[in-house]
């Protein structure tokens, strides 16, 4: 947001306005400034930003512009305007190496590096996937969401496998298989706790958090119809003490799936700073333990999760397809890391 708010960008004699944001207040909503409204939704915002939009124009209720101590009210429509067109929007090719795990005429799976955002974004307008794909590849098909290329996509940093259409024909087939659950999608993460069952299913309907808006949450009982349904399949892969190595298969491919859902049954993933797994949540208050998972955690300076497998249907030959990707360096050492430590526990 800190990127789009600059009084520059308004003229309040343009004539085109392109919408940067835009929020429905909940039918719940509280009044609320719309400055503090706004920085419970976007990303990267400060409350000065906001405030020199609103001054500028910027800020707009149900279509009229506001100041920034106007209350947001239940099923408020609020929009941020400006004269220029999102960055997202306008896409730079830039020579960023892509690894590629597998290419033909009509697709490519790339292996993702932790760091990358896969497309550009509130904040991040270069040095993502798309930035690369459109450098090395002309003529991408774009995805319903306008992003060329793009059939699925993983979090900024989660490492990993994504499969990329080169041609409309391909995107169609492959995001058919994606909203079909005919795609195969395997994630191995490491979680806080030593979790009880071997395997098992986690169901619960995940939507935006209410309070915090920049994490997604499950909702129950009366509140379901505020998520969408989810399912996601665990397997124990190996039991290291405090934490657990587990392999995660996506039926349905919601935002933060596997982080929220982990989350929700009390095993939020190693190192997710956004659902608090960068504290230490199980273990002993000896100052050497400490020590050790604070290490860990530069080791792994992120949520422990990586797309370890992808399968699908070729869109010509209909062939299956599997693809797996080796687990990255630095997930390998924490693993290994809590291997010594659980080994030197027992001796």
């Amino acid at each position: 947001m800190e990127d789009h708010l600059n009084t520059n960008d308004f003229d309040a004699n343009e004539d085109d306005l392109y919408e940067h944001y835009r929020f429905v207040a909940g039918a719940g909503q509280v009044p609320l400034r719309v400055d503090k409204f706004l920085m419970n939704f976007v990303e990267n915002a400060t409350r000065n930003k906001i405030q020199q939009a609103a001054k500028a124009g910027s800020v707009f209720v149900n279509d009229v512009a506001v100041k920034s101590n106007h209350k947001v009210k239940p099923n408020d429509v609020v929009k941020v305007l400006f004269s220029h067109p999102p960055y997202e929007n306008l896409l730079t090719p830039e020579n960023i190496p892509l690894d590629i795990v597998y290419e033909d005429d009509v697709l490519l799976v790339v292996n993702k590096p932790a760091g990358m955002v896969v497309h550009p974004g509130h904040g991040n307008y270069s040095g993502t996937l798309i930035n690369a794909l459109i450098y090395h590849f002309d003529n991408l098909p774009n995805n319903s969401s306008d992003r060329p290329g793009l059939v699925h996509r993983i979090d900024k940093d989660t490492s990993g496998l994504l499969v990329i259409a080169k041609t409309e024909e391909a995107m169609t087939h492959l995001a058919k298989q994606f909203f079909d659950k005919t795609s195969e999608r395997e994630y191995l993460a490491i979680v806080w706790g030593n979790i009880e069952e071997d395997e098992g299913t986690i169901e619960g309907n995940i939507g935006r958090h209410p309070k915090n808006r920049l994490q997604n949450t499950v909702f129950e009982g009366d509140e379901e119809f505020k998520g969408k349904p989810a399912v996601t399949h665990y397997k124990v892969i190996e039991r290291l003490g405090y934490v657990t190595l587990v392999s995660c298969k996506l039926e349905t491919g919601r935002t933060h799936q596997i982080r929220v859902h982990m989350k929700y049954v009390g095993h939020t993933l190693f190192n997710d700073e956004r659902y608090g797994g960068e504290k230490i949540l199980k273990g002993t208050t000896f100052t050497k333990y400490k020590q050790f998972v604070e290490n860990c955690f530069k080791i792994l300076p992120r949520q422990a999760l990586h797309a370890r497998t992808l399968g699908f249907e070729h869109p010509i030959t209909k062939q299956q397809m599997h693809f797996e990707s080796t687990i990255p360096e630095d997930m390998q050492q924490c693993i290994e890391r809590w291997r010594n430590y659980t080994k030197n526990q027992l001796l």
